[in-house]
């Protein structure tokens, strides 16, 4: 089957969206972005090695209240540039990304925005700004191996009247009842232990409900069986109201499955470094992937399940030895084709199965490989059902550790030729399945080292 070996109809073409990283795009995104970017892709690629449609989606929070103080405070740092006194608010953003930004405007426009009513200028240069950081993300995300099917922006949900859709439909149903000016929402009659507000009393809908409008138009507009979201830590509340919300509009929460990433901490030279995005204070997805390179990146981020917190080690990263899990397999793949390639030198070839006769594989080394290439589709499998990409990666490093074993104690050229055609075909078979592994992952499958 080569390359399509693992590949399951568990999914039976059921479709499924799955949103990830979707970053403020007020500035670079950081490590917790690199890490939702590294699961959210690779359980992508495991859904539709196990027979679903997918389709990948970054949501632009290109609306709302962050997005105001952006415009506040790229304003400030406009005005700052032609020597006008004007400060950035302590709950703005304090980047020095920002001043970049600014500096890239003006020599772009020169000093065009200079006599506008200050909230003009606001809207002119946050449209701008934004504009720019969105397609920074897409080339950093590129860089990164990630590429999405949609980008979904906020703001067309209130555009299109999706939003007031939702709070009208919400009315109608009597799921909500005014109190201090505001409109809530009865989260509380669909299982939570607190009412959430749908619309401040300033009249401008919460991000809760932009949300609700999201996901009313995935499900409903959209299609989609099943919708995966991954979540930063600090989105953790938010499960159990969205579900509710769910409830409120007939669709079953269960076809919402929503992980919860927790923090990374990243470590260089023994020492933790803390981050900021408001202060500027960070490490940035592209600051990692061009320190340590994509596969790096992605191979770590998915050695442990998304709710555990994950300390990324630039200094195992970078590392060319077996400590490095990354490098352990990809040097066995690079092994494998280092021993065909002798092989070719001299003219012997992999052979065909029905050429081969496999009862010469006796030792233990040589079965245990033969298991684990024999559960590579169960294993594809469990990661699918159970939503757990870092199955894959374990599976990877698991199949390299045992080929490394087998590398120790069976050699394949110069030995008897039926016992050499079973291994040579062994080993080839190894190769395959690394490089599906290694490919679902998003990573380089070497041939030299």
């Amino acid at each position: 089957m080569g390359s399509d070996f693992g590949n399951i109809d568990a999914g039976a073409g059921r479709r499924v969206q799955i949103e990830f990283v979707s970053a403020n795009p007020t500035g670079p995104m950081h490590l917790g972005n690199a890490r939702g970017g590294a699961i959210g892709d690779v359980l992508a690629s495991i859904l539709k090695r196990a027979g679903y449609y997918v389709e990948k989606e970054f949501y632009i929070n290109d609306a709302g209240n962050q997005i105001e103080k952006f415009g506040v405070s790229l304003e400030a740092r406009y005005l700052q540039l032609f020597g006008k006194e004007s400060e950035v608010p302590e709950e703005g953003y304090h980047g020095k990304d920002l001043i970049e930004l600014m500096k890239e405007y003006t020599q772009e426009y020169g000093d065009s925005c200079l006599n506008m009513d200050s909230r003009e200028r606001q809207v002119m240069l946050r449209k701008w700004a934004l504009e720019r950081n969105i397609d920074r993300m897409k080339k950093d995300l590129n860089a990164y191996g990630v590429q999405y099917d949609v980008w979904f922006r906020e703001s067309t949900l209130h555009k299109s009247g999706e939003v007031a859709d939702v709070i009208n439909l919400f009315k109608k149903k009597g799921y909500t009842y005014e109190s201090g000016g505001a409109l809530w929402f009865k989260a509380t009659d669909f299982g939570c232990n607190k009412d959430e507000v749908l619309v401040r009393a300033n009249g401008i809908p919460t991000y809760f409900t932009s949300d609700i409008a999201y996901h009313r138009n995935k499900f409903i507009k959209r299609g989609f069986d099943t919708v995966i979201d991954i979540w930063g830590a600090d989105h953790a509340g938010h499960v159990d109201r969205m579900k509710a919300a769910m409830r409120a509009l007939g669709i079953d929460p269960g076809r919402l499955n929503v992980l919860i990433m927790q923090l990374v901490r990243l470590k260089m030279g023994g020492q933790f470094t803390r981050m900021s995005k408001r202060t500027g204070n960070m490490v940035t997805l592209r600051d990692l992937v061009d320190a340590v390179g994509k596969d790096a990146v992605r191979f770590l981020f998915n050695m442990r399940s998304a709710d555990s917190q994950f300390e990324f080690d630039m200094d195992l990263a970078i590392k060319e030895s077996n400590e490095n899990p990354v490098f352990y397999v990809q040097y066995a793949h690079a092994r494998i084709c280092s021993i065909l390639r002798n092989a070719s030198s001299i003219d012997i070839k992999v052979p065909d199965l029905k050429d081969t006769d496999l009862s010469y594989l006796k030792k233990d080394e040589e079965y245990a490989l033969l298991e684990k290439l024999a559960s590579y589709p169960e294993e594809i499998g469990l990661a699918a059902s159970r939503l757990e990409p870092y199955r894959i990666t374990h599976y990877a490093t698991d199949l390299a550790s045992l080929f490394h074993s087998f590398y120790t104690e069976c050699r394949v050229i110069g030995v008897d030729e039926q016992v050499m055609k079973a291994r040579l075909l062994l080993i080839d078979s190894t190769r395959k399945v690394l490089a599906n592994a290694l490919g679902i992952l998003g990573v380089n499958a070497p041939q030299k080292m």
